[in-house]
């Protein structure tokens, strides 16, 4: 079986560290951590390919906007011969708490652009997503200065430990069941 495992975010230098990169941040880790090499370059998404745990295994970040990601999510899965429930989306989440993570087959956007153009271009709501909890903006705060902002150095060794463990969720996915994984890794980070 194929897995094609995207990480949201918004491509360049400037979004490099925000909170809406997170999930260009655990495919940077993931790719570490399996020896893969996320280079090469096409025109929807940047990727890499290889096996885990018996499959074969696509890590990708799109090259689009975060509010277009539905177009680099379905350049992959036509170039891959894939279907919705090949794919895992990894990505921020607001309205989870700092380090928190949220692993689900299927759902609707919660709000996240993101996610909503993916589902308009899937016409699908049917495949695993991976949330990350960033925090939410103060009351009085703006949410798109929150997500488009970097971690606090308060935050950093929290969100650090959380993509660790989504690592570790996409390890036990592959090597277990999206069942088990959403039981062991569903809870509040050990930090707390």
């Amino acid at each position: 079986m194929m897995w094609i495992i995207v990480g949201l975010g918004n491509p360049g230098d400037r979004y490099r560290s925000t909170r809406h990169n997170v999930g260009f941040r655990c495919i940077d880790t993931i790719a570490a951590r399996w020896g893969i090499n996320v280079t090469e370059r096409r025109a929807k998404a940047v990727l890499g390919r290889g096996h885990r745990s018996g499959h074969n295994v696509v890590l990708a970040k799109p090259r689009t906007f975060m509010n277009n990601s539905g177009e680099g999510v379905f350049y992959l899965l036509t170039r891959f011969g894939a279907n919705p429930g090949n794919l895992l989306i990894i990505y921020d989440e607001m309205e989870l708490r700092l380090g928190m993570l949220r692993l689900r087959p299927s759902g609707s956007d919660g709000g996240h652009n993101g996610i909503r153009s993916i589902i308009a271009t899937l016409h699908s709501q049917d495949f695993p997503r991976l949330r990350v909890g960033i925090g939410h903006p103060s009351p009085d705060g703006d949410p798109i200065a929150h997500v488009l902002g970097r971690f606090t150095p308060e935050e950093s060794p929290v969100i650090d430990e959380s993509v660790a463990r989504v690592a570790l969720a996409v390890d036990c996915l592959l090597e277990e069941d999206i069942n088990v994984a959403m039981n062991r890794f569903n809870q509040r980070p050990s930090a707390d």
